[in-house]
């Protein structure tokens, strides 16, 4: 690799035609990265029958065992990206992902299908942290909650394709070809970043004040203390770690929940669960671009995370219809609308995290958040929603994994909280942010 300072790329070779192609490479690669991660919500259930797992098993797969190394792991990688080509670290990362994701097809048993998984999550530790660092170099601060939010499409788009994808493999291929299926494809996506991404020089977006003024990161434990202060991040990154718990839970279990409580054929259940994850691309768009409309016209910072907050309140009722209500067909709707709340908060919430540090420190404050978010959201939330099912499965039968994940609704109200909270001490930690030299 070489050092990120001596690119001699210069910021006038990059036309608006430029950064959108890059920026569309970026969303093609998280496209690639939520594909291969969704993919295994789809099958749980033929693994779950040819394995003879239980759903805390299952629930192990899904988010704990990829989320410790996806989350861990982000944080070394970040701080390699904020010294060395992030468009290198991010074209090996899809490779190693790739492959590991066709590996999983070749499990023969929980613990080889962990590690495999485990592999999974070490490649995916390279994909967001170098892509928000380099997004925020190619577009600036007015535009960046959009532009991030537009590369957070590759969650629900990836998620569509994952959830076709994989109820059609189900259904005609079996679940190991379809893993093989969906994850060699990456390998091309990474030769494409590699020989056509070009990397920006740091802060090239940045206002002259701003510009860094020293060739070195600093170290991660500098990023870490300077976010520790700001108020405004302590409650974004919890509220996003509680929306992810959210996300990931229902994203891993929708699929068995309409299998068991409403006996949907597992073809059918991808289709719907594809269409819901397109739809919810209205969403994942919107958030950042009200976020950006409703500050810049009120003058007001703090709507980057009103958007959210207000978003994750009214999923509540909807949560109950979803689960509890016996027409699938108000199931499937409710369901259709909660995706589009749900994915408003990704982009206010990575932009407001790039605007709080300085141009040096991007990468690992990217990777610091999705520790959190994904930790409490990846991690726990496949995770104990499979233990609550397994705990109410003696009392409630095939039915336990209703009320497992009708937890969730309480974990939605604690979630917006923290937006609200964190909404009053924004705009004077951004002042804070602006005034910071870039040596800190």
């Amino acid at each position: 690799m070489t050092p990120a300072g001596s690119s001699s790329v210069q910021p006038r070779l990059f036309t608006p035609l430029y950064r959108n192609y890059a920026l569309g490479i970026l969303v093609l690669g998280y496209v690639v990265n939520f594909v291969d991660r969704s993919i295994l919500a789809i099958l749980l259930e033929p693994i779950k029958q040819e394995l003879e797992l239980n759903d805390t098993q299952l629930g192990l797969l899904g988010g704990l065992a990829f989320a410790l190394f996806y989350s861990t792991l982000g944080i070394p990688i970040a701080a390699l990206a904020d010294r060395y080509s992030r468009v290198r670290i991010l074209a090996v990362s899809m490779v190693v992902w790739s492959a590991m994701t066709a590996v999983c097809g070749l499990a023969n048993n929980f613990l080889t299908l962990l590690a495999a998984r485990v592999g999974v999550g070490i490649g995916e530790a390279g994909a967001s942290p170098p892509s928000h660092s380099l997004i925020s170099d190619y577009f600036p601060l007015e535009k960046r909650a959009t532009a991030l939010s537009i590369y957070a499409l590759g969650i629900p788009f990836g998620s569509m394709i994952g959830n076709y994808v994989g109820g059609w493999g189900a259904a005609n291929l079996g679940w190991r070809d379809t893993f093989l299926l969906v994850g060699l494809p990456g390998i091309a996506v990474a030769l494409l970043t590699w020989f056509t991404l070009r990397e920006p020089p740091r802060g090239m977006s940045e206002a002259p004040t701003k510009q860094p003024t020293q060739s070195e990161a600093p170290a991660v434990g500098s990023v870490l203390r300077l976010l520790w202060q700001r108020v405004s991040f302590r409650h974004l990154a919890f509220a996003a770690g509680l929306h992810s718990f959210v996300g990931y839970g229902a994203g891993t279990w929708n699929a068995p929940f309409l299998i068991r409580s409403h006996d949907m054929p597992i073809a059918d259940v991808g289709s719907w669960l594809a269409l819901i994850s397109g739809v919810g691309a209205i969403g994942t768009f919107l958030g950042g671009y009200l976020a950006d409309r409703f500050a810049r016209q009120s003058g007001n910072n703090r709507w980057y995370l009103w958007v959210p907050g207000y978003a994750t309140l009214f999923m509540v009722p909807l949560q109950a219809v979803a689960y509890l209500y016996g027409d699938v067909r108000a199931v499937i709707a409710s369901m259709m609308v909660i995706a589009i709340f749900s994915g408003m908060y990704l982009g206010p919430s990575f932009a407001m995290t790039q605007a709080l540090v300085v141009v040096r420190m991007r990468a690992v404050a990217s990777a610091i958040l999705l520790l959190v978010l994904n930790l409490v959201g990846m991690g726990l939330g496949p995770y104990l929603i499979g233990i609550a099912s397994d705990l109410f499965a003696p009392e409630f039968g095939t039915e336990s994994l209703r009320y497992a994940l009708c937890l969730t609704m309480a974990v939605n109200i604690w979630t917006a909280a923290h937006y609200f909270l964190g909404a009053k001490s924004l705009p004077g930690d951004l002042e804070r942010a602006d005034q910071i030299d870039a040596t800190a």
